[in-house]
């Protein structure tokens, strides 16, 4: 069971007055008396008052050493959100700086126009643009969802997953960038144990079995060093050791294939100095001293981190032949590598040098440019993972200019990241001076050489979306279509929707198309349907991602429950089967099959009753039928097959098939067709973007043992990779 809280404003106000910084003690106190009285009937689901939770989200604010108003702040950010309390009452009690943080840290309220995963893409936009103003935000939230993460026990299962893969996905990846490790490792940590418990106690299980034996190592390792320092340094400097967290570890036996024993930087050795030059004179001690492993050097002073990180790395050996990695780094850097960009606040004065601390935060604001068109979740959380990704490559430019791109980046992506201008004119790309392919993957020390033409109005190609690997690189291709090919882009809009809209059988009149998109228009700011063309065109708006709800909508408005009508409103004359099918209860009566499923004998059918067309004939599985039969289940009777068929009836009939886009392949099914004597009545092919091909062919069959037969010698040709009968 955890345990409860013991932080108390006397406590927190206790470590506050300990502190060598300036508190205003006073003003924080009146914070807690007020979030105290807005929270005081709410409860936690660990059973404690409410006020615990910002209390302790202000205790791991002191600890990083925020300022005032960010504890104000803290003590706060809920009471806007979960009482009766204003932003314009905070800002009247505690000024205008903490009622802005508070309102940065607090959620959206639900907009009826927005989906679940909307509301949550507009929440982690509204946090980005309150970043952008403000980074104390941003570490607020953290320390909030770090309390939330050390409590989640008392949630459900279910709960704890959802909030442990959110923590992964966005937190984890912030805390990072911003630098803040003491947050980062212990957010990753616990959400690894809810996400994999087996793993993650089987690795505290291998900590745990050698722990002194460890103990002992880092500590004899420790001794020697500073003994050898001892005759070069006065004072020596200060030497510390670690384990590698769980997680760290983890992802290097799980993800990588790694034994325990494989893992040569899980103990580490840190080494403090006060000067640049003695980092590097104390790298040649320690290599003098233990042997190096070739390519376990890294220098992270020349070349820092993105996330302001600097330290010299590398791994050796004993003569114990226990490999483990030495660290060596300055004060600064240490206070840096600690804790990030709150270091600006615990060790320096908050935002003293401005102009170099807005540089290092301008990721924030090329995200919030990158995805100020998306309303998707999944892509903004993409774009968190992979643009705040923790490893980085670093090549140069011909003139010596260092470059720092994610993992996985290609030359396309290094293009961008000098200037838009260079991208949108490459034509080709060296690495280390030799030619290379436009989806070369760059790699840490080459010189990278953009090869570009002067032609004004040569620009990328469409395919670069599906190359390049920055969110960066991807918004600036799609913004340069949008600009330089309206009409291209409005004809290639218009021809996926066609396309697209054919496919699932959505049949909407020309004149009520932009009437059928508006609320899709109005969710991706298009002000006419021109301009909704356009974003599928080039990009901005993915139109496979809104499709389900086109089709909800289309079964809505246009597949509608025609008006009332009887049985007795059909004539009875015999009981004979009209086209194979009889329909309880009538005799004769017309009968007609559904395009939308398209039924065969040998499918469940239900009929509907239609005013003037006769029965409707469904199969048991129709999307429309599924979603219809329970408001109106007066109108759907039973029907079932003849059991002699007609031996001349046939029926059309959909097939979906997918496979390698190879030489001959829809030739081979046509001759598989032919030589089956299926009739074709309608077959078309298009490329799709993974290389392979689809093609959909309408045949006449006659049931479905027929069907059955030819789709399973379809699926025999070689390089078809499915064949699936349409049903939408």
């Amino acid at each position: 069971m955890l345990k409860p809280s013991c932080i108390t404003i006397d406590s927190l106000v206790a470590k506050l007055e300990s502190s060598d910084k300036n508190y205003q003690v006073s003003k924080i106190r009146s914070a807690y008396e007020f979030a105290n009285e807005m929270h005081k009937e709410q409860k936690r689901e660990s059973g404690e008052p409410y006020i615990t939770h910002p209390l302790s989200v202000a205790d791991i604010l002191v600890n990083l050493g925020m300022d005032t108003d960010t504890i104000c702040a803290a003590l706060l950010h809920d009471v806007v959100e979960d009482t009766d309390a204003t932003l314009d009452d905070l800002k009247k009690r505690f000024g205008a700086d903490v009622a802005n943080l508070v309102d940065g840290v607090t959620k959206l309220e639900q907009i009826a126009l927005f989906s679940k995963e909307e509301q949550q893409a507009e929440n982690i936009r509204k946090i980005f643009l309150s970043m952008a103003k403000d980074i104390r935000v941003i570490i607020i939230k953290l320390s909030d969802r770090l309390h939330n993460m050390r409590t989640l026990g008392f949630r459900s299962e279910e709960k704890r997953r959802v909030v442990s893969l959110e923590t992964m996905n966005i937190f984890v990846p912030l805390a990072n960038r911003l630098g803040i490790r003491q947050l980062k490792e212990e957010l990753e940590d616990i959400s690894f144990g809810y996400l994999d418990s087996f793993a993650y106690n089987e690795i505290e299980q291998m900590l745990e079995k050698n722990k002194d034996e460890r103990e002992e190592f880092i500590q004899l390792i420790k001794s020697r060093i500073s003994a050898r320092l001892a005759s070069d340094f006065d004072p020596v400097p200060t030497i510390e050791g670690r384990v590698k967290s769980a997680y760290g570890i983890y992802k290097k036996v799980y993800e990588q294939g790694r034994s325990f024993e494989e893992i040569y930087d899980k103990y580490a050795v840190r080494v403090i100095v006060n000067d640049v030059t003695e980092c590097y004179f104390v790298l040649g001690i320690v290599h003098d001293m233990f042997q190096p492993i070739p390519n376990r050097f890294k220098d992270y002073i020349s070349t820092p981190k993105a996330n302001m990180y600097q330290s010299l790395h590398t791994t050796v050996v004993g003569r114990e032949g226990i490999p483990f990695e030495v660290q060596i780094r300055t004060w600064e850097m240490h206070h840096t590598a600690e804790f990030g960009i709150a270091a600006h606040w615990k060790y320096k004065e908050g935002m003293k040098g401005k102009y170099k601390f807005d540089n290092r935060l301008a990721w924030v604001r090329q995200i919030l440019d990158t995805q100020q068109d998306s309303n998707d979740a999944e892509d903004i959380v993409r774009a968190i993972k992979e643009d705040l990704a923790p490893e980085d490559v670093f090549a140069m430019t011909p003139k010596g200019d260092v470059i720092s791109l994610p993992l996985g980046s290609t030359v396309i992506d290094f293009a961008y990241a000098i200037h838009t201008q260079v991208g949108h004119r490459m034509t080709g790309a060296k690495a280390d001076k030799k030619l290379v392919p436009l989806d070369y993957q760059i790699k840490t020390g080459e010189i990278i050489e953009i090869v570009t033409t002067k032609d004004p109005n040569h620009g990328p190609n469409r395919a670069w979306l599906n190359i390049c690997h920055t969110n960066e690189a991807k918004s600036k291709i799609r913004s340069w279509f949008k600009k330089e090919r309206r009409e291209e882009n409005i004809a290639e809009g218009k021809n996926e929707i066609e396309r697209e809209f054919k496919r699932n059988m959505i049949r909407v009149p020309e004149a009520d198309m932009e009437d059928f998109l508006s609320l899709d228009m109005k969710r991706h700011n298009c002000d006419s349907l021109e301009d909704f063309y356009a974003a599928i065109g080039y990009g901005g708006v993915v139109l496979s991602k809104i499709l389900p709800r086109l089709k909800d909508d289309y079964n809505k408005k246009y597949v509608q429950v025609q008006p009332e009508a009887k049985i007795t409103d059909f004539v009875p004359k015999s009981n004979k089967a009209n086209s194979g099918v009889i329909v309880d209860g009538i005799d004769n009566c017309v009968v007609k099959f559904s395009q939308c499923c398209s039924p065969l004998p040998g499918d469940e059918i239900i009929g509907f009753i239609t005013r003037g067309h006769g029965v409707s004939v469904h199969k048991k599985d129709c999307v429309n039928y599924l979603a219809q039969k329970d408001s109106a289940p007066e109108r759907w009777i039973g029907v079932r097959w003849a059991k002699e068929q007609v031996a001349s009836s046939y029926y059309k009939v959909v097939l979906d098939v997918v496979g390698h886009d190879r030489l001959g392949i829809f030739v081979d099914i046509m001759a598989t067709l032919n030589e089956s004597k299926i009739m074709t009545h309608e077959a078309s092919a298009r490329t799709l973007k993974n290389g392979n091909f689809s093609a959909m062919l309408t045949v006449s069959v006659g049931g479905t043992a027929e069907l059955s037969g030819i789709m399973t010698k379809i699926k025999k040709i070689d390089g078809v990779l499915s064949v699936d009968r349409s049903n939408k």
